[in-house]
């Protein structure tokens, strides 16, 4: 540790963050107040690598900057799909001596991500988020065995907890598919979750509810009576205080939005899910993604 910042140095990590940039979507303000909230609740020191399209300026010192293979940066790999994200799998571009954390750069963080590295039973496990109805685990393998892989349990991959050493078979297969079937020739390849899924399906293992949530998933639905009820629930609430972390994928529902929302002000995303911005129907998760989102805007205006 460096005595003077208090800081961890890149060589005393245990563990690396892995964040992804492209574009101008998001800033250098966001990246750092999303590195500086992790380490302030990290209980073992890590590397952050930052996967962009360009060497960014103003980072935090320490962030070692990975560019983009050009085939992972094309047009076509950073629509709707984000096969551009697959990049985190290719060797070479995140170090392979140490477990990594991916998250989305709209992820916020409440404590300590260090935990989510108990969860891989192996180092060729692959954790993320549970998408669509067939589990991942048990079930989902055997569909995917007994359909010839045409069926299989998907996550989503606002979080990712991988091994770079072991996980380097995942761009490699994407790569060769893509040479033998055209970009997106093979159905699995569509999107980024899907690839990683389908690829990795044997060794698929699901992020617990408790510690972390997509946001509109967890609190937002089609009917507000369901809303208010689910979180007058003192075990939901108990859940929702224990977050480590949640995701905020979408357009609707970002930090510009709610930190202008009156009290019981509601969004409808597209899927028709509803959000209503009251401690009753979200319980702690308003304080606290005001919070965030007010520091993080303090930080901009410095």
């Amino acid at each position: 540790m460096n005595k003077e910042t208090g800081r961890y140095m890149v060589d005393d990590a245990e563990w690396q963050l892995v964040l992804i940039l492209w574009g101008t979507k998001y800033g250098v303000g966001e990246v750092n107040h999303l590195i500086e909230t992790v380490r302030a609740s990290a209980s073992r020191p890590f590397r952050t690598v930052l996967i962009t399209d360009r060497e960014r300026q103003g980072l935090e010192t320490g962030v070692v900057q990975r560019r983009f293979p050009d085939f992972f940066l094309r047009e076509e790999m950073r629509g709707g799909g984000c096969q551009a994200k697959l990049v985190m799998y290719e060797a070479g571009v995140v170090p392979d001596d140490l477990p990594a954390i991916f998250m989305d750069i709209d992820t916020v963080v409440f404590g300590d991500m260090a935990r989510f590295l108990d969860l891989p039973k192996s180092d060729k496990a692959v954790v993320l988020f549970q998408s669509a109805v067939l589990p991942i685990g048990p079930l989902g393998r055997l569909a995917w065995r007994m359909t010839d892989k045409r069926k299989y349990a998907r996550g989503n991959s606002s979080i990712v907890v991988f091994h770079p050493r072991e996980c380097g078979h995942i761009a490699q297969t994407f790569r060769k598919l893509q040479a033998e079937h055209g970009d997106f020739g093979v159905r699995p390849m569509i999107a980024d979750e899907r690839f990683m899924s389908w690829c990795a399906q044997e060794h698929l293992q699901a992020i617990p509810r408790r510690m972390a949530v997509k946001f509109p998933t967890e609190f937002m639905l089609h009917w507000p009576w369901l809303i208010r009820l689910r979180a007058a629930m003192p075990w939901v609430r108990a859940r929702w205080a224990g977050l480590i972390a949640v995701t905020l994928p979408g357009v609707e529902v970002k930090r510009q939005v709610l930190l202008e929302m009156e009290e019981g002000g509601e969004v409808v995303d597209r899927k028709g899910r509803k959000l209503i911005w009251s401690e009753k129907a979200i319980g702690p998760m308003k304080a606290r993604l005001i919070a965030y989102y007010t520091a993080l805007v303090a930080r901009e205006g410095d």
